[in-house]
């Protein structure tokens, strides 16, 4: 099993959360100070506008920022008031028009689910979930689910059972690494995220819209959160001190996240420390050169070949080349591997065209996209390989979440 690492840094405007297996970086987090994120932010709003014709509405999020809210992700209220109450929908079910459900300037709490991108604002829903590494509360449902990577076996029973028992509150997304671990880790992490629930809830009862009830997770969160039951071994954190000031090793990147662990994950406390050596962390493991060939078009294969990754407004489009002696076949399966590191490190959303080296037979071209598939379970983003097109072409897609690095990095 490879050695987990998760090594945080301060980088001027950057926070950034690098998670290196065996040395070798293969998820990256950043937050920018200049171009905050709300990716996981709960927000009590404002409903701005009915928009009949994409039967949804548009929330305003205070700051001049507003997000569109489908029907369909319009869910029962958690909020005392003596508004009109809007009639749920039932996730899956056919939603009502948006007009039976919200009227302008009625309160409102979302969560925002996408960033926005480009023209587009923020993508929102009032199905409010917090994450934590092995579970997921989801207070407005009443059911347990459990992760399809569990396969269909008696164990996702018995699974569920056991958080029906341990868990606060009802409305749970059982994660896949929840079967490895104790039912303490279970437990906890189940109060703390009810309790952060609670005063998410107490909090919209208790003011006025729009304004902020609860952000979204930052980088080194994140991090923590999406590697779920593979904990990192050891977690360094570098936070420099400020112009003229004597760093003490313990500024607020690290106290933060020790917070973060003592409610969440006290498990990790013994695995996070501060890095005291004069030389900054990412420059002695060089991943500062590593986070900048991310901005390459061109990547290298180990078998010789490269990829040649290149965005356009519609899609991303990844090209595979076999170089001068490499063997179709090895080149593919080399380039699937790396095409799933490629769209995390990178944090690719949308659709994504591959073209392969051309393949001999058909059974090699089923091993290749088998082993794209494969590639890309580990994605905590959901990722969806769909197939290989008339002309050659393997179609996916990859969820938004949050900025592409590309956008996060440029000047």
């Amino acid at each position: 099993m490879s050695r987990l690492e998760l090594l945080v840094d301060r980088d001027g405007p950057l926070t950034r959360a690098a998670v290196l297996a065996d040395g070798r970086l293969t998820d990256l987090h950043i937050d920018h100070a200049g171009r905050p994120s709300l990716l996981g932010a709960v927000i009590l709003g404002r409903v701005e506008r009915i928009a009949t014709g994409l039967n949804g509405a548009f929330v305003d999020l205070g700051h001049g920022l507003s997000g569109l809210l489908p029907a369909a992700d319009v869910r029962r209220p958690v909020l005392d008031d003596d508004s009109p109450q809007p009639r749920p929908n039932r996730p899956g079910a056919k939603p009502a028009p948006i007009g039976a459900l919200l009227r302008t300037g009625q309160p409102v709490m979302v969560q925002v689910k996408a960033d926005a991108a480009g023209a587009k604002g923020p993508s929102l829903t009032m199905d409010i979930t917090l994450p934590g590494r092995f579970l997921v509360h989801a207070p407005l449902g009443r059911d347990i689910a459990v992760s399809k990577r569990l396969g269909t076996g008696p164990e996702r029973a018995a699974l569920a059972r056991r958080i029906e028992q341990l868990a606060t509150g009802a409305g749970w997304i059982v994660r896949a690494g929840a079967a490895q671990v104790s039912d303490e880790l279970l437990a906890a992490e189940s109060e703390a995220l009810h309790l952060q629930w609670r005063a998410i809830r107490d909090d919209a009862r208790a003011g006025s819209a729009p304004r902020l009830l609860h952000p979204g997770p930052d980088a080194p969160t994140r991090a923590l959160i999406e590697q779920g039951a593979a904990a990192p071994a050891a977690i360094l954190v570098d936070d420099p001190a400020p112009a003229g000031q004597i760093k003490m090793g313990d500024g607020p990147l690290l106290s933060g996240l020790r917070d973060w662990c003592d409610r969440h994950a006290p498990d990790l406390l013994p695995r996070l420390s501060a890095h005291t050596d004069a030389q900054r962390l990412f420059d002695l493991r060089d991943l500062d050169s590593a986070i900048a060939e991310l901005l390459d078009v061109r990547v290298p294969l180990q078998l010789g070949g490269s990829l040649v990754i290149e965005r356009t407004e519609a899609l991303t489009v990844v090209d595979v080349n076999a170089g001068e002696r490499g063997n179709p076949l090895d080149v593919n399966l080399d380039a699937a591997a790396e095409i799933a590191r490629q769209l995390r490190l990178r944090n690719v959303g949308g659709i994504v065209v591959v073209d392969f080296v051309n393949m001999r037979s058909r059974g090699d071209a089923e091993r290749v996209l088998a082993a794209l598939s494969q590639a890309v379970e580990s994605d905590p983003v959901q990722t969806q390989v769909y197939g290989m097109s008339k002309l050659g072409l393997v179609e996916l897609t990859r969820a938004r979440r949050g900025t592409p690095l590309a956008a996060l990095l440029r000047p």
